[in-house]
Order: C-alpha cells, then structure tokens, then sequence
C-alpha cells in the first residue's frame, strides 16, 4: 500500500484532524511503518492456529443480577445542593 498525500489527507479528514506539511511528513513515515509491520506478520504461518477471540478462557465474568432495594426520591434529593422537592436542578450547560 503506498502512503501519498492523498491517503494522508483522506485519513485527516475522516478523523476530523488538520496537519501542516511538516506534520504530514512525519505521519506518513508513521504510516508506513504500520503498514511495514503489518506486512511483516503476514510471513508467518498461521496454519492451525485457531482465531482468539478472548483474551482469557474464562466464559462469563459477569455477576448475576440481584435484585436489591432502591433509595426512595427523598433520599436522594437529601443531599442536592439545589433541587425543586421532585428533581435536581442543576446549571443550563446548553445554550441556544
């Protein structure tokens, strides 16, 4: 795979990210270092070795689902700094 301009500029603008010349430059020597690495592992033979899908063989790590009481809304309101007795209120963070 070759690492032009074009690709570096395809890349940059996928990622929302803006780079002068000096930048480029050294983004692309970056990229064909990935690129020379990954064309380096494609020389092993990988014959019979099964996909990992898991970094572990454990199944399920997940704890089971308990059921457990709740804090009622007074409770929880206990401790707001500011709130209208049935909700928090808190700064406007949205402006229109």
């Amino acid at each position: 795979m070759e690492v032009n301009d074009i690709l570096v500029n395809n890349l940059a603008n996928l990622a929302r990210l803006q780079f002068n010349e000096v930048e480029k430059e050294m983004i692309k020597k970056d990229l064909e270092q990935m690129i020379g690495f990954v064309d380096k592992l494609k020389e092993l033979d990988t014959t019979g070795v099964e996909p990992l899908l898991h970094m572990s063989d454990v199944v399920n790590v997940l704890r089971e689902d308990r059921i457990q009481g709740s804090s009622s809304r007074e409770e929880a309101l206990m401790n707001a700094p500011d709130t209208d007795g049935t909700y928090f209120r808190v700064p406007k963070v949205i402006k229109k």
